[in-house]
């Protein structure tokens, strides 16, 4: 028989064919697992290609940056000094076209940090759950909202938490959000990439 401190043990959803021992804890710890699962499989599956693009673009700046400089050197007489400055102005085009991209992959970043933010604190908030002695003692609730506020690298996030930890609702809380995140996209944009 279990003590009533013993951690939930999970031994898959029992919620099809209930016995005396099914419980909606145990059946909640399990969908936080698959949510963790999930959010895990997403992160891994694009990281991958993120960082291929980024490398791609990376290159294709360095190679834009070369043709360039080869343009420069072209002499200024004629129909050359004609095509010399349509290659430029396409080499400037695309040039502009590669640092927004660079900045959408940064905020692709940002995503990526978010989404393991939120599965570390869906597997603490399950490790806790689990545990009916700090299931049921408020100081154990106060360090996960620590540990969870002390993780967040972005303001946006921390002002995200608070909102919510002071009684705000998800919209209000997304309005917040959405506010400084404009202003650090306005503060971005005025940063010269190259």
């Amino acid at each position: 028989m279990s003590n009533s401190s013993d951690p939930i043990t999970l031994m898959g959803s029992t919620a099809r064919n209930p016995d005396l021992n099914w419980s909606q804890v145990r059946e909640t710890i399990l969908m936080l697992e698959l949510a963790i699962a999930q959010i895990d499989v997403a992160l891994r599956d694009s990281d991958g290609s993120v960082s291929v693009l980024t490398s791609t673009f990376t290159a294709m700046m360095g190679f834009m940056n070369d043709i360039q400089e080869e343009i420069a050197k072209l002499p200024e007489d004629g129909e050359c000094k004609h095509i010399k400055d349509r290659v430029t102005r396409y080499g400037q085009s695309v040039t502009g076209m590669m640092q927004e991209s660079i900045v959408a992959f940064q905020f692709y970043d940002k995503l990526t940090q978010r989404l393991n933010h939120v599965g570390v604190s869906v597997k603490h908030l399950s490790e806790l759950i689990s545990n009916p002695v700090k299931l049921y003692n408020p100081g154990e609730w106060v360090k996960l909202q620590e540990e969870i506020r002390g993780k967040y690298t972005m303001a946006e996030e921390v002002l995200m938490f608070d909102a919510i930890m002071e009684g705000g609702t998800v919209e209000e809380a997304l309005a917040r959000y959405r506010a400084a995140l404009e202003e650090s996209k306005k503060k971005l944009h005025d940063i010269e990439l190259f």
